[in-house]
């Protein structure tokens, strides 16, 4: 098939069903992807509540790895799918070439911070031995070992940028199904494997990743001939296009990133009351990504379609998306609230939680799913900022909500010594999130939407 051989379906295909058809890929394959790590801390909280605290210490840093790995996708998305949307082929397949090269430069920094950093890291968090023990192996094999998530992310952006998202889907199940099977054979040495315990958590989740990257690779080779991937275009690469991936990029790293330090910030405010607290936090975290993720699979479906209509010069089409999409958000985060609010003491049940931790996480899990509806809104207007290449406005946004409201709001409840009130510091951040992505969104659309 040649690529100029018809019109790309993002400019021709009904509005809604183009939404569903991008999304509900993405939208199921990261249910999966949150139904694997809840599991993950599933089998891990068998081990012993010490075990699952450790793995939310180490959170950060492996969500850090996801910021690297993601945010880079999301610069090729912007630059790729524009690129096609302009007919410019050329610049596509350098795009995609080229963001190959920058996942195997993102490895090696991880794998230096595996190996120097993973133990000052945890010990910064707790003074409990067993703790840091857990949670030192964990995070250092899942950052040396982190080649399969890093490029897994990328193979699976081209699959996206070119609108073949039921290929993406393909790689992130199996990814996720490898992980669940492997997490208990490992973790508890099932079927004449070593009872590893924390550490073959970690490893089971690096071998789904790395097969899940296998395929995403051979699905891009095979399916998706509207780039072309060659060794010689990889280790030739071209500054400007490295320049572009990164002036998207760079900001949507710096504004994941920001997560990081929101949990670790979170993580020591918590430990101050106990590491049940912080347990709960972790949980909390888990729980939440069964609702979050499919919003931003929706949110990673409905950026091509706008970047490419934005290179198309339709901006009814863009406005109909968005529409579109936000409704999508907010309904999907209420129904996270309404179960937040109902079966909390079930949610807690499944990771082993002790009366002490339900005692901490009912009231926790109903005061932080407020937000959700307000959430969701924001995370819809923020894929306009990507899609346009205005990724500065998210990463104010992120800095506000996570860093200047979340975290000294946190602070200050804390100073009351009631843990319960910590929590509604995510309502508060939430707000001013929503606050700024509007008057962001008016001014986008009055500058550069209206125009086109």
């Amino acid at each position: 098939m040649s690529k100029t051989a018809g019109e790309n379906k993002m400019g021709v295909m009904p509005v809604k069903k183009l939404i569903v058809t991008m999304s509900l890929p993405m939208m199921f394959s990261m249910l999966v992807q949150a139904l694997y790590n809840i599991v993950d801390s599933i089998f891990v909280s068998r081990i012993d509540e010490g075990a699952l605290t450790a793995v939310t210490l180490a959170f950060p840093l492996q969500s850090l790895i996801i910021a690297v790995g993601s945010g880079t996708g999301v610069g090729i998305n912007a630059l790729l799918s524009k690129a096609l949307g302009e007919k410019n082929f050329e610049r596509s397949d350098k795009a995609a070439n080229t963001g190959i090269l920058l996942t195997l430069f993102s490895y090696i920094v991880f794998l230096a911070v595996g190996i120097f950093v993973s133990d000052p890291f945890i010990n910064s968090q707790t003074s409990d031995p067993q703790i840091a023990a857990y949670g030192s192996t964990y995070l250092r094999i899942v950052c040396i070992l982190s080649i399969g998530a890093m490029s897994q992310m990328t193979m699976e952006r081209l699959l996206q940028s070119t609108g073949k998202t039921f290929y993406s889907m393909l790689s992130q199940i199996t990814g996720a199904v490898i992980n669940m099977v492997f997490d208990p054979i490992m973790i508890f040495g099932l079927f004449g494997f070593p009872k590893l315990g924390v550490a073959g958590a970690a490893y089971a989740t690096i071998f789904g990743q790395a097969v899940a990257s296998l395929l995403a690779f051979y699905l891009n080779v095979k399916h998706n001939t509207e780039i072309t991937l060659s060794l010689k275009s990889v280790f030739t690469p071209d500054i400007n296009i490295i320049k572009r991936i990164y002036f998207v990029g760079v900001p949507s790293i710096l504004m994941m990133s920001i997560g990081s330090v929101m949990t670790y910030s979170m993580n020591m405010i918590l430990t101050a009351f106990s590491s049940t607290a912080t347990a709960v936090f972790g949980v909390y975290f888990k729980l939440q990504s069964f609702f979050f993720m499919p919003v931003f699979g929706l949110n990673n479906g409905l950026i091509p379609v706008m970047a490419y209509n934005y290179g198309a010069k339709n901006k009814e089409r863009i406005h109909e998306a968005l529409r579109f999409s936000i409704g999508l958000a907010v309904g999907i985060m209420i129904a996270g609230t309404v179960v937040f609010q109902l079966i909390p003491g079930t949610l807690l049940g499944f990771f082993n939680a002790s009366e002490h931790m339900k005692e901490l996480g009912i009231p926790a899990l109903r005061i932080i799913s407020l937000h959700f509806p307000i959430a969701g809104c924001a995370i819809a207007l923020g894929s306009v900022f990507q899609a346009f290449s205005k990724p500065v406005y998210s990463l104010i946004i992120s800095v506000c909500r996570q860093i200047v409201v979340l975290i000294p709001a946190a602070w200050l409840l804390s100073l009351t010594g009631l843990v319960t009130n910590v929590w509604w510091s995510f309502l508060i951040a939430e707000v001013v999130s929503l606050t700024l992505s509007v008057i962001f969104y008016k001014k986008v659309n009055r500058d550069i939407i209206s125009k086109l």
